[in-house]
């Protein structure tokens, strides 16, 4: 007997591939990349079977999309006459007020004015990154690269390798290692330091789902919309769903330029608070001279 409920399938990502060679699949060990028969049809086997997929994907195509429409903006808006402070032109105009917004608001006021400089080019291509694979999900037979997971954590890994970089360079590795105790005493460190550690891989971890659930559930939500009118077969039903629909797009593209500027916004945080963490152990050095030569001067001078 055939059942009275509807199935939805909603994939969390595409398994479409734009360009798909046997070459591509990497066995991991003999016989794991074989094509088999499932009840969808003929698949390859995953990276759980054995089989590393370096297929080009849909969400990959858009990524390299996202790139090249990146590097055409700066190409056709950026200012290349260094003689000319003042941009000109609509487009011009609103770069100049994105790239100013994220040297002002995200890099220095989150890093400070001495370091904050150093990272405004990552930060920027982060931000833009972000906000033209989040703009093409909106465009029909488009897809959403930020949806995919593997995509968000690939650029949460990228901040996390700046965020240990900024961390290091600001404390020296000694200094940076010496933070992993948190400062207690040695007979706690045992407790403190996989602590530690595990605040570490919990920022990279919070941007990866920040950014992957937030793109994902708006376009569930759309989905679910329009799919109502398929699903109820009554011309009634588009009177309702196409208005909502429409109002989760306009709120879809607000949501494009907010997870862009919270996931830089957020990239800065953390990397300001490894350079942080540098300038204290620095100060801690000062406060506690007694371990130099100027500590015997001051008993001297004392004297």
């Amino acid at each position: 007997m055939d059942s009275p409920y509807l199935e939805i399938e909603v994939p969390l990502s595409s398994p479409i591939h734009a360009f798909d060679f046997p070459q591509w699949h990497v066995p991991l060990k003999a016989g794991a990349c074989a094509p088999r028969m499932t009840e969808h049809g003929e698949e390859i086997p995953g990276l759980m079977d054995g089989c590393l997929d370096l297929s080009i994907t849909k969400h990959t195509v858009m990524m390299w999309l996202a790139a090249l429409l990146l590097m055409a903006t700066l190409f056709i808006w950026g200012n290349r006459d260094k003689t000319k402070l003042v941009p000109r032109g609509a487009g011009a105009n609103i770069l100049e007020m994105l790239v100013l917004f994220v040297r002002d608001e995200l890099a220095i006021k989150n890093i400070g004015k001495e370091e904050g400089p150093r990272y405004v080019p990552f930060l920027l291509t982060v931000f833009f990154f972000i906000l033209f694979m989040n703009m093409l999900g909106m465009v029909p037979w488009m897809a959403t690269a930020t949806g995919n997971l593997a995509v968000t954590m690939a650029l949460a890994l990228c901040t996390f390798v700046i965020t240990q970089v900024a961390g290091i360079r600001a404390a020296g590795l000694g200094g940076y290692l010496k933070h992993l105790t948190g400062g207690v005493a040695p007979w706690l460190w045992p407790i403190m330091v996989p602590v530690e550690v595990l605040g570490l891989f919990t920022k990279p971890f919070a941007l990866t789902m920040r950014l992957f659930a937030n793109m994902l559930a708006g376009h569930i939500v759309y989905f679910f919309l329009l799919g109502l009118i398929f699903l109820l077969g009554h011309p009634a039903v588009a009177a309702v769903s196409v208005p909502f629909a429409f109002a989760i797009f306009l709120l879809e593209l607000f949501v494009a330029f907010v997870q862009a500027y919270v996931f830089a916004m957020l990239s800065a945080l953390f990397i300001g608070m490894s350079v942080a963490m540098g300038h204290h152990h620095d100060d801690h050095g000062h406060d506690h001279p007694e371990a130099g030569p100027s500590h015997d001067q001051g008993k001297a001078h004392h004297a």
